[in-house]
């Protein structure tokens, strides 16, 4: 059977990624471009697709008739047109429960720099500022404990769960929000604007959807009463950049931490950049997913899936 993977690059070079049992004709490109006519032609004559940004599309899928697979190497499937493969008669599967680990310590990672000024004090120590003032310790900017803070989690699957075991570790309080506009399904859930009004930090870990895009914008940040950190871990489109940026500007929220974009990489025109400045703001590259042991996780759940595919025909 013959499958080809179409982004290995979305991968590290370092991991090894073999072909999964069954497939008996294994092509991989490092990278393929959203362009519908370079998408068909590496995909003719292959049952199986395998990728995790390409878009695939109606207009793809019906020029590919002998497709009967397509696997997204990641959790979320917005790129594949889901409606044409059902009509096309092709599965589409994902991957789920690899990041368990790895986006919950970013998440922390992430936090805890934010929290105590990480990024500009090693600035001040590698540029020579702290030579210069010549004091024994610089702490201008406040450096502000986990312990005692009350943690908002939007979106509570396995990682928000694994970010709460966490957290409880470190001291805090932790309020699990409930969707907005709707009653707490249990006493373990808190109503969303309240989580908003009373949380030292917010994180997000909601799937993308229309429900949750741009769920944080100017009104819901105006909810915020004790200036918040907010760190997106979802997806970019989940925060309005431009009610980020005002709110943040404003005194609104304490910081602002990201490892994703409405747009990936960022143009030069995101307004989040603008923000880079700010020593209570850290970015990274959409890797908080991509620990060695994920990146593996995630590859024999792949494998396992596609060889039962395999099997099951």
């Amino acid at each position: 059977m013959k499958a080809v993977f179409l982004d290995r690059n979305t991968f590290s070079p370092t991991i090894d990624l073999p072909a999964p049992a069954g497939v008996t004709d294994w092509q991989v490109f490092d990278a393929t471009a959203n362009d519908t006519a370079t998408v068909v032609a590496r995909l003719q004559g292959a049952q199986i697709a395998i990728t995790n940004k390409v878009l695939m599309t109606r207009e793809i899928l019906a020029q590919l008739p002998e497709l009967r697979l397509i696997q997204i190497t990641a959790t979320g499937v917005n790129n594949v047109d889901a409606a044409a493969c059902e009509e096309h008669g092709v599965k589409l599967y994902n991957v789920a429960g690899y990041s368990t680990t790895t986006v919950p310590e970013h998440t922390f990672a992430m936090m805890l720099a934010a929290m105590r000024g990480l990024l500009p004090y090693h600035q001040a120590v590698i540029s020579g500022d702290w030579q210069r003032d010549g004091r024994f310790c610089l702490n201008e900017l406040p450096i502000l404990d986990l312990r005692g803070k009350t943690l908002g989690i939007v979106g509570v699957g396995n990682i928000g769960k694994r970010v709460t075991e966490i957290a409880r570790v470190f001291g805090m309080h932790v309020l699990w929000a409930e969707r907005r506009h709707a009653a707490p399904r249990s006493p373990e859930y808190t109503p969303f604007d309240e989580v908003f009004t009373t949380s030292d930090i917010i994180t997000l870990h909601c799937p993308f959807n229309d429900a949750s895009h741009h769920l944080i914008n100017a009104e819901t940040l105006a909810l915020c009463e004790r200036t918040p950190l907010i760190l997106n871990m979802a997806r970019g489109p989940v925060a309005d950049a431009a009610a980020v940026v005002e709110a943040l500007n404003n005194g609104k929220i304490l910081g602002y931490a990201s490892d994703v974009f409405a747009e990936e990489p960022p143009p030069a025109d995101e307004p989040l950049l603008s923000l880079r400045q700010h020593p209570r703001v850290i970015y990274t590259p959409h890797n908080a997913w991509a620990s060695v042991g994920a990146q593996q996780e995630l590859w024999r759940i792949l494998m396992a899936q596609v060889s039962a595919f395999i099997n099951g025909i």
